[in-house]
């Protein structure tokens, strides 16, 4: 059985290692520009570089976004562009304008090619035109069905693959193409500085008494008209394999390095426990508590299994829940004192209840009974970034292990 992919978010290089540790099969990245995420720091030329060469010597891939819909103005530096990356290494670019598309192939026909789900593909017969292009895989819309996807895998051709988001945010606008950023705050979420006014509280103004404003409350916080709950797909890894996905993809490039892998991590353990034995596989609830543990909104199923209701929008609030903080990586563990050097990430103390999550297990629990400096003296709380530290664990960690806590321990 041919293996879907996982393929998970990187904002910047640190983020990418950790998605390619905790178990992503590739990432996807942006350069500093044609990319959606302006505001995520992004990869510089060496960056990349050093992370397809990370990715490469662990067997797997690296896409770059060039998924902006440019302007004139755009396509200007966009040749510069192109061969400053056509030999870094990309394993495809991610595009969706047809004249961005155009140019690559003309100017780089030797780069891999997947079509953005910016470009709305809805049906078997655009999948098809755009594999007849030279694309080699097509980023599915979001408002599709798996009876959707199931068809439009059985119209195309096996050498086109199907890719499709299956966690993490939502936009209100059709496949993310969206001017309420360019209009209300002068962001053009088109080419990746979108402010997320769908996220913002609005009251109603009825057009002849202009200047008067009627709350719509739902609670005593307002009403959030646009507000869409997270996508969050882990209860179907069956249906979303079977419908015919090549690569299941999460969002998040401007989210946190314990985001991505905690997500990544439990999407992996999910893939496997179903390739393992997929005539007995059964959900486990612990991955989608998992997924809890992190900053997020509630979740919903989006377009998979019905067309989104009432029930699919957070009308009440435009805050994400967060349970647990992330307060540090494992850069360091000495065997023979079973210390491990911490690289704080957020405020702990001695006393603190915390978590250590790996790539291979869930979570193992450990009460902070000392703690020490770089210069080995005796310290109550780690209240700096980054401060680099050291606590006796009970048992062996690894670098890029990590530790959270949760909030209410805190």
């Amino acid at each position: 059985m041919k293996r879907v992919e996982l393929l998970a978010p990187a904002g910047d290089l640190e983020k990418l290692k950790y998605a390619i540790i905790y178990g992503a099969d590739a990432v996807y990245i942006g350069g500093q520009v044609f990319g959606l995420r302006a505001a995520a720091k992004n990869f510089s030329f060496e960056d990349m570089k050093e992370g397809i060469a990370f990715a490469h010597e662990r067997g797997k891939r690296v896409f770059l976004t060039l998924n902006i819909i440019p302007h004139n103005e755009d396509m200007h530096y966009l040749e510069k562009y192109i061969d400053d990356i056509k030999d870094l290494g990309l394993d495809a670019v991610i595009l969706s304008d047809p004249g961005t598309f155009m140019f690559v192939k003309q100017h780089a026909p030797e780069l891999e090619v997947h079509l953005s789900t910016q470009a709305n593909n809805t049906n078997f017969m655009s999948a098809n035109f755009w594999h007849t292009q030279g694309v080699k895989r097509v980023i599915l819309a979001r408002e599709l069905s798996f009876d959707e996807i199931s068809e439009i895998r059985a119209k195309t051709p096996p050498t086109l693959e199907l890719e499709s988001f299956i966690h993490g945010a939502m936009c209100i606008s059709y496949s993310g193409r969206c001017l309420m950023s360019n209009y209300m705050a002068g962001r053009d979420a088109n080419r990746g500085a979108c402010a997320q006014p769908c996220r913002w509280e609005y009251n109603l103004v009825e057009k002849t008494r202009p200047g008067e404003y009627f709350p719509v409350e739902e609670t005593e916080d307002g009403t959030f008209f646009f507000n869409s709950k997270d996508l969050c797909m882990i209860h179907a890894i069956p249906d979303l394999i079977k419908s015919g996905l090549d690569s299941l993809k999460i969002e998040g490039r401007m989210k946190t390095i314990y985001y991505v892998a905690s997500i990544v991590r439990a999407y992996r353990k999910a893939i496997d426990t179903f390739y393992a034995d997929p005539e007995h596989y059964v959900f486990n609830p612990e991955w989608f508590e998992e997924l809890q543990k992190v900053s997020h909104r509630e979740f919903t199923t989006g377009f998979y299994e019905h067309k989104p209701t009432h029930e699919d929008q957070l009308y009440t609030t435009s805050s994400y829940v967060r349970t647990h903080d992330f307060i540090g990586v494992v850069k360091a563990y000495d065997d023979t004192t079973g210390m491990a050097t911490i690289e704080q990430r957020n405020n702990f103390k001695v006393g603190d209840a915390i978590e250590i999550i790996g790539p291979d297990y869930f979570h193992a629990s450990h009460t902070v009974e000392v703690m020490y400096d770089e210069k080995g003296d005796a310290i109550s709380v780690a209240p700096h970034a980054k401060q680099i530290i050291r606590i006796p664990l009970g048992f062996k960690v690894e670098p890029h292990y990590m530790l959270r806590m949760p909030v209410s321990d805190k």
